[in-house]
């Protein structure tokens, strides 16, 4: 099978060349997850250009039959907010030390996974895109400063955490849905608003 060429995370100071791991049937799998998490980051930053502070905590608005109609879809902040919550998680879950990465324990509720997000008409629920902007990169970038270190072999370990057990039997399983795909589900959320509110494409 075929695999296409990415550059590597590790292996050198530019992370230009893949690193090689002789007789481990693992080889480079965690070059291409961090490849893959560094786009999506890199997209990230593109779909949050152009964002009001304003606007950010808000549900779109239509007319229906004489009426507004609030479309009950995530916002720019709850999204970033939600997803900052993850990398210090992937990172314990890796035997690492996540407590830097981590967001602040009062965000846990109010963000997480099946949390409602509410829109913030008087912005004083959430804080501001700004600040759990800044918590997701600071987070992702610490998160994946830390996977770079870590061996291939480790892919093949179940996660540390019990619920996270439950959905990927393998920390490789985890790494690249947190990393890389609930990023891009919930940044394809983020895109359908930025066009509720006029934006443009950012791509």
């Amino acid at each position: 099978m075929w695999f296409p060429t990415v550059p590597s995370q590790r292996g050198s100071p530019d992370g230009l060349h893949l690193s090689t791991h002789s007789g481990n049937t693992m080889g480079i799998h965690l070059d291409w997850i961090l490849a893959g998490a560094q786009r999506t980051r890199g997209l990230t930053e593109k779909l949050l250009a152009g964002i009001s502070s304003s606007e950010a905590a808000r549900k779109p608005r239509f007319e229906k039959n004489g009426a507004a109609l609030v479309v009950d879809t995530n916002h720019p902040t709850f999204i970033m907010g939600h997803l900052s919550l993850y990398p210090s998680r992937v990172m314990m879950n890796f035997g690492l030390d996540g407590a830097a990465a981590a967001a602040p324990e009062a965000w846990t509720e109010l963000l997480k996974a099946g949390a409602p997000c509410v829109d913030d008409v008087l912005g004083t629920l959430y804080p501001s895109l700004a600040v759990v902007s800044e918590q997701y990169f600071r987070a992702t970038d610490l998160c994946l400063a830390g996977l770079a270190k870590i061996d291939d072999a480790k892919l093949s370990e179940p996660p540390v955490d019990e619920r996270m057990r439950t959905n990927f039997p393998t920390l490789g399983y985890a790494a690249v849905f947190m990393l890389n795909n609930h990023v891009m589900l919930h940044m394809g959320q983020l895109s359908a608003w930025r066009r509720c509110y006029g934006l443009p494409s950012a791509l």
